[in-house]
Formats: C-alpha cells, sequence, structure tokens
C-alpha cells in the first residue's frame, strides 16, 4: 500500500475514533439547553420563572420610572388640593380683606363668584397639578416592592391603577412586559393548579382513609364544596389581616380580596398605599399583599382543576342515569306494544 494512502486512512481513522469517543461542544450546549427548557415547563420552573421574571420586572421599571421629573398623583389629592387652594383664596379675598365688606353683598357676590367660578373651570377642565401627596421622589414611590407589586398586576391581568408609568419608555416597557408575561402567567396557573390538586387530593383521600368509609380500590373525588370552602376560608384569612393593617372594615377587606383574586382590580382600596402609613410599613404590607396573591392564584387554579373533575364525574354518572332512565323507558314501551299485539 503507497504511503500517502496509508497516512490519509489512520488519519481518518483517528478523526472517526476521536468523534466516536468524544463529545461534540455544540451538542452538548444543545443538550444543555433542552434540559433547561424542560426544567422550565415543570411546576417548579414555571413558579421560580414567574418570580424571578417579576424581580427583573421590577428593578427595570424602579430604573426607568425613578428617573423621571414627574410626581405620582391621585384624582382624590387632586381634588382636594384645589379645594384647599380655593378655599384659602376665598378667605383671604373676602373676609380677611378690609376693602371688601362682608355686608355689602354684592361686592361680596362679585369677589366670590370670581373665585368659585375659575375653580369650577379648574375641575371641569380635567386641569391636573404636579403634586405629591406623600411628599415621596420618584425614586421613593418606584420603590422595589411597590415595582414588584406593579409587575405582579401586570402579568395576572389585575391592574390596579395606584401606581402607573408616566414616562413613555415606562409605558413601551409595559406593554413589551405584559405581551411576554401574560402566557407565562398562564402556564404558572395552569402547572401550579396541577400540583396543588394533586397535593390537596392526597391529603383528602388520606384524611377520608382514617374515617374509614374508603373502600379499598375505590376512586376518591374531591367534592366541590370542599373547595369552595378552601376559597372562602383563604379570602376570610385575607380579609382579617387587611382589615387589621389597613384600618378597613371587613366589608371592605373583602371586597379587596375577592376583587383582586377574581382579577378585577378596582384599585380603589390597595394595601400599602395609605399616606398615614410609614415607608417601611408600607413596603412590607406590598410584599405580603404580592406573596398572598400570588398564591391565592395558585389555589384557585387548585380549585379549578378539582372542581373540573369534580363537576365531569357527576355529569358521568347523570349521563348513565339518564341512559338506564331511556333503557327502562324504551323497555316499558316495547312490552305495552307487544301486550297490544298478542291482544
Amino acid at each position: 500500500m503507497p504511503r500517502g494512502i496509508s497516512m490519509r486512512s489512520s488519519l481518518r481513522s483517528r478523526d472517526s475514533s476521536s468523534t466516536s469517543t468524544g463529545v461534540d461542544p455544540r451538542e452538548r450546549v444543545k443538550d444543555c439547553c433542552r434540559k433547561l427548557v424542560a426544567f422550565m415547563c415543570t411546576q417548579v420552573g414555571v413558579g421560580g420563572l414567574v418570580v424571578g421574571y417579576t424581580i427583573v420586572g421590577a428593578f427595570g421599571f424602579m430604573m426607568i420610572e425613578s428617573q423621571s421629573d414627574t410626581t405620582t398623583t391621585t384624582d382624590v389629592c387632586v381634588r382636594e388640593y384645589i379645594r384647599r387652594e380655593y378655599a384659602d383664596e376665598l378667605w383671604f379675598s373676602t373676609a380677611s380683606n378690609q376693602s371688601v365688606n362682608v355686608f355689602n353683598q354684592t361686592a361680596f357676590y362679585v369677589v366670590s363668584n370670581s373665585i368659585l367660578q375659575r375653580y369650577q373651570e379648574n375641575i371641569t377642565n380635567g386641569k391636573r397639578q404636579k403634586l405629591n401627596c406623600n411628599g415621596l421622589t420618584p425614586a421613593e414611590v418606584w420603590s422595589f416592592p411597590a415595582a414588584l407589586m406593579f409587575c405582579l398586576s401586570v402579568i395576572t391581568m389585575i391592574g390596579y391603577g395606584s401606581l402607573v408609568p408616566k414616562t413613555q419608555w415606562g409605558k413601551g416597557a409595559t406593554v413589551i412586559y405584559a405581551v411576554l408575561g401574560i402566557p407565562l402567567y398562564v402556564l404558572y396557573f395552569l402547572n401550579m393548579g396541577k400540583v396543588l390538586a394533586q397535593t390537596f387530593k392526597w391529603l383528602y383521600t388520606r384524611g377520608y382513609e382514617c374515617t374509614g368509609q374508603r373502600k379499598p380500590g375505590q376512586r376518591t373525588i374531591v367534592p366541590s364544596t370542599a373547595c369552595l370552602w378552601v376559597i372562602f376560608g383563604y379570602i376570610a384569612v385575607g380579609s382579617i389581616m387587611f382589615a387589621e393593617w389597613e384600618g378597613w372594615d371587613y366589608l371592605d377587606s373583602t371586597y379587596f380580596c375577592v376583587t383582586s383574586l377574581c382579577k378585577i382590580g378596582m384599585g380603589d382600596l390597595v394595601p400599602g398605599w395609605s399616606q398615614h402609613d410609614s415607608l417601611e410599613d408600607s413596603q412590607t404590607k406590598l410584599i405580603i399583599n404580592f406573596v398572598y396573591l400570588l398564591l391565592g392564584m395558585g389555589l384557585i387554579a387548585m380549585c379549578y382543576n378539582l372542581m373540573k373533575e369534580d363537576v365531569y364525574v357527576k355529569a358521568r354518572e347523570l349521563k348513565d342515569q339518564l341512559n338506564q332512565v331511556m333503557d327502562a323507558i324504551h323497555y316499558k314501551l316495547m312490552t305495552c306494544c307487544k301486550s297490544e299485539t298478542t291482544d
């Protein structure tokens, strides 16, 4: 065999042996990516991905909105400020002004009417004052707990409206953040519902076995009433907790919990946004509200899965009973027809 041919064959055999024994780096990267995607689609991965997504979004909105010159305000705060402003002007222009005699009805009417007319125009035209009721800077308003709560309200579609972006960059980032975050929340809703449903079903089965009513091999179905009790209990715990913290009555606190967990999000009542709370207390309430809502969404998904199974089983039982009734009616009709023909 020529020398050149033998060298080429040896090199070819060496390359083939190296490729057979070694691992291609690109294949290793692809395998790691596949494993990462598979893990992220699991229950633990999806839950961690939602929390991580909200944390990253919170830091992003803090960076964007803390640099703005605008301040966060509410309509209630603006109206109170405008009323105080014009009430002071009415006082200093009439009662405290020596040139205006309060016993002169015409002069008093002219001065007060002009002030009240400007007040009416200010309200009806929707003029907004750049006023911060709490005296906080944008960086303090967009703290980490507040931004975290804002991100959760966006991806869960609650949308309180107590904290909104003011800058153009912030509004654009909210659109992109919602488009990417809402499907992620839906995936979390479905996966977390399955995990909690399996856990609750296992606990219910063990408790049912302790009563001695479950027969061997019998399928255990969690009734819908048990799911409703879980939801009512969770709402009751939240109602008591927020009522004690915020000083709300129990109706308002229950109203907040129901509208939040149902993703209505009126925004008129939000924990941590009271003007009487200190900055540290408000941040703590926002964090606990974040945990309460995230866990509550999982419990609702759990109850949805369990109640769906219960309804499916009852519907199938109802179908079987209807079939039996129809078969009995059909048998009676056939029997009657046969008896008439024989007669």
